[in-house]
């Protein structure tokens, strides 16, 4: 099969059997699912519905299946949806430039790890913020536009395979400071800080034999430079109803 372009989706259903291999090539999507995971609050109501954009093979239901939500999960890849279902995601095949949910419907959003994917910027911002409800809660993880950005997460990810070779094309890594900006025109005021995986974590990933446990190698810490990871945090205005 010839080689897929640089960041086409279709590499995904390849790598369909990585989503929850112990210590695969996803290992580090793993450890960020947990620090999304870790920003969202238990639902405020009943049948409150938790969107999740870009869902892939489910890796952030283990985090938020206890919170009180209807877990609702959105892709394009077919395979990563199967094995978001199997985990109680409610799966729906979609874009996040045109989610199919009503205007208002979800109490939280969860974006992670796909607005470096996509190629109209403002248009997917717009779709998050639109299906958020007045008071809802946007959560979001992505890739910086900076040389260390491009550097770690291509160069030297592709390299020592914390990434997989072609998922990322480095046009579409996203600015924070324009983030907030397409942010802040859909009434969500963003706040972003860095993260940063664990060193021990990473170290025990990259160069020492995986075991058969089931347990993620690392964690993402939290960190002032956003120069190459980065999450953002904030509300729509006005409130639930």
């Amino acid at each position: 099969m010839p080689l897929l372009p640089r960041n086409d989706p279709r590499q995904y259903d390849e790598l369909a059997g990585e989503w929850w291999r112990p210590g695969g090539g996803f290992e580090l999507l793993h450890w960020l699912a947990e620090a999304r995971g870790a920003l969202v609050p238990p639902a405020e109501r009943p049948a409150a519905i938790l969107l999740d954009a870009g869902c892939g093979g489910g890796l952030l239901a283990p985090h938020v299946n206890r919170l009180g939500y209807r877990h609702v999960g959105v892709d394009l890849g077919r395979a990563g949806l199967v094995q978001s279902a199997a985990r109680g995601v409610t799966a729906v095949t979609g874009d996040v430039t045109a989610l199919p949910l009503a205007d208002g419907a979800a109490d939280v959003v969860v974006a992670g790890e796909i607005l470096e994917h996509v190629t109209d910027l403002p248009a997917a911002v717009a779709e998050l913020c639109r299906v958020l409800r007045p008071g809802g809660l946007l959560v979001l993880d992505t890739v910086n536009d900076t040389r260390l950005g491009r550097f770690v997460t291509v160069t030297l990810g592709e390299r020592f395979r914390a990434a997989p070779t072609g998922i990322h094309d480095p046009e579409l890594f996203v600015d924070p400071g324009e983030l907030t900006a397409e942010c802040a025109k859909h009434g969500v005021r963003l706040r972003v800080r860095g993260l940063r995986p664990s060193v021990i974590g990473l170290f025990r990933w990259l160069f020492l034999p995986v075991g058969a446990g089931t347990e993620p190698l690392g964690r993402m810490i939290p960190t002032r430079s956003t120069a190459v990871v980065y999450q953002g945090m904030g509300r729509k205005q006005g409130e639930m109803a």
